[in-house]
Parts: structure tokens; sequence; C-alpha cells
């Protein structure tokens, strides 16, 4: 089946025509590399290039009669779509290809790369800086909402925590749920908790407000991830050390300081469970 569209008469020269050739051009290879790819990246990227120029092929016949703000209130929408659903590549390539077809279908002279109205000018160039901060926008929204989402499983886990503490769990089976937790939070290799031992081996540190210090300077994690070997975080409730977590890092892993303070957190759960069951001096 073909997807080739039937060419309209009203376009004219060379370029329109090679511009309208375009279209099928993208369906059929469009279809070849999806099969190939199947990413969702590909065809939004492909979204963004092609459905401003369809936009514009569609508003040609009415491009006499039709304000030209009105058309590049239509791209701006497309752009929109493309940068709601797709990547910061995606919407910029949107922008770009909104600002590129509007200049050649629908301003004068028609069908060239050439503009005379200042107008016109000013129309194609606010459309290029509106899509493109509209993309922005919308890859921060997404960034929120993502942040949003971490931070309600941050939530989740430290609920669970405490209601493993508050059903009177025993302290293995919080410190084995805990270690998990802090496996997946700070992006570890292994996690592993020792009774009553602290600085055997000279580890790293993390301490209470989330900084990690080694033995001679403290460690900027969110520049250069975590510090070469182990690091351990202490357990501790009231003042009485329980023991630590000792933990590996997959390599480049680079929590947030958020993440840390929520792990120190992790940590007094555990701490609050084993003072009431079996305390232990640091000694």
């Amino acid at each position: 089946m073909s997807c080739r569209p039937v060419f309209p008469a009203h376009l004219g020269s060379s370029l329109a025509r090679a511009a309208w050739r375009y279209i099928p051009w993208l369906c059929y290879h469009g279809g070849v590399l999806q099969h190939r790819l199947l990413t969702r990246e590909y065809l939004l990227v492909l979204a963004g290039l092609a459905a401003p120029l369809a936009l514009t092929l569609i508003l040609v016949p009415f491009r006499t009669s039709l304000p030209n703000t009105d058309a590049a209130l239509a791209l701006i929408l497309v752009v929109v779509a493309v940068a709601a659903f797709g990547s910061r590549l995606a919407g910029i390539l949107a922008a770009v290809s909104a600002a590129v077809w509007f200049d050649f279908f629908l301003t004068r002279p028609y069908e060239r790369f050439t503009i005379t109205r200042r107008a016109d000018v000013e129309t194609t160039i606010l459309l290029l800086i509106i899509g493109i901060a509209v993309t922005e926008l919308a890859v921060w929204g997404r960034r929120q909402q993502s942040a949003a989402s971490r931070r309600a499983g941050y939530l989740d886990g430290i609920n669970a925590a405490a209601q493993s503490v508050a059903a009177g769990d025993s302290p293995s089976t919080l410190i084995d749920q805990v270690s998990g937790q802090l496996t997946r939070l700070l992006s570890l290799q292994a996690c592993r908790f020792q009774y009553g031992v602290a600085g055997v081996g000279q580890p790293a540190r993390m301490r209470h407000d989330g900084t990690v210090t080694t033995a001679n300077r403290t460690w900027d994690v969110d520049a250069e991830g975590f510090p070469g070997g182990d690091t351990e975080l202490l357990v501790e409730s009231g003042g009485v050390f329980q023991g630590r977590f000792l933990m590996t890092p997959l390599p480049g892993a680079r929590p947030a300081l958020e993440q840390r303070l929520l792990a120190v957190a992790f940590a007094d759960q555990v701490g609050a469970a084993l003072a009431t069951s079996h305390p232990v001096d640091q000694g």
C-alpha cells in the first residue's frame, strides 16, 4: 500500500515539489527505521521535523486570506504537542522546522527562503523563539514531575520502614528491607549491615547531614560521585551506637543530597528498632 500523496497543483516550484516528496520519503524510511530501531525518541524527532511541514502544506491554499499570525499560532500548537511528548531535541527541531516552512510557504515571496516584510520577519523569529522556549518549559515540567514521583517513592520507602517497626518485625527483617532501599536509592552494588562495627578498614563515611568524608577531606559526591572503595553509614539511636551499613557503590553513582539525607533517615529507623532490641556500645 503506497503512502505517496497526490501533489497539489498550487505548489508550482521545484523546491516545493521536493518538499512535498519529502513526506512519502519520511513515510517509507520512517517505517523502515521504526522496524529496525523501535525507539520512541526516533519517532518523536521524526514528528518534530514532519508535522510543521505537513501543517504548512495544509495551510497553503488559505495563505492569501489567512493572517500569518494565525498560521504561526497553529504552528506553535504543533511545536507544543511535540515538546509535550518528546525530548528537547524533538521540540527544538519542531521549532526550527516550523520557522523554516512558515518562511518558505506562508510569507511573500512564496516558496522562496526570502522575507520582504518586516512583520513577517518578526513573526518568523518569534515563532522560533517561542517554540524553543515552550520546549524548555516542557523539559523543565517533565523533570519536576519526575522529581515529584521520585520523592513519592522515597516517602513510600520511609512509610514501609516505619510500618515494619510499628508492626514489631524483627530487626533483621527491617535491616534487609532498608539494605534493599539503600541499594536502590544510592545506586549501590552491595550493602551489608555489621553490628557494633565502625571505622574498620578506614572507609569513607556518610555523615548525618548527608556529606561524605574521607580521612583527609569532605568529598564532593555531587561532582565526583562516591570515593573509591566502600562507604559506611553509622546506625545510632539516642547517642547509642548500633553498627553500620557498609555500602559499595556502582561505578559513577552520584546520589543527590536529598537521596543521601533519606539514606540517613533509613539508618535512623534501623537504629530506633535496634535500640529496643539489643543496644550495642561502640566500646
